[in-house]
């Protein structure tokens, strides 16, 4: 069974935004700040965990923030966190 719509997915997606907005455009340049967004939004609005919009967006931010902790851009706590918040934007497994 998967979750759908909940208040903790939500609260995800608006700590994701306040970390972009956070950083800004000092540590996201504009086209990595929508990238990061179109892949909250796809996980925000996915009902499956199957789903193959769900793991494209997973994966493309997930390098995206890879290379920034990879340039030195950011942290890894920084860049967990983010992973973090990402991941529970989505659907999650619910057990019975």
């Amino acid at each position: 069974m998967v979750d759908h719509m909940t208040s903790d997915r939500s609260n995800a997606y608006g700590r994701v935004m306040q970390t972009m907005a956070d950083v800004g455009p000092s540590k996201l340049l504009p086209s990595e700040q929508e990238r990061l967004r179109e892949a909250a939004d796809t996980l925000l609005f996915c009902e499956s965990v199957e789903a193959d919009a769900l793991l494209d967006a997973t994966r493309d931010a997930q390098e995206l923030i890879d290379r920034l902790v990879e340039c030195g851009r950011w942290s890894e706590a920084r860049a967990r966190r983010l992973s973090e918040d990402l991941a529970a934007c989505g659907p999650q497994l619910v057990s019975r």
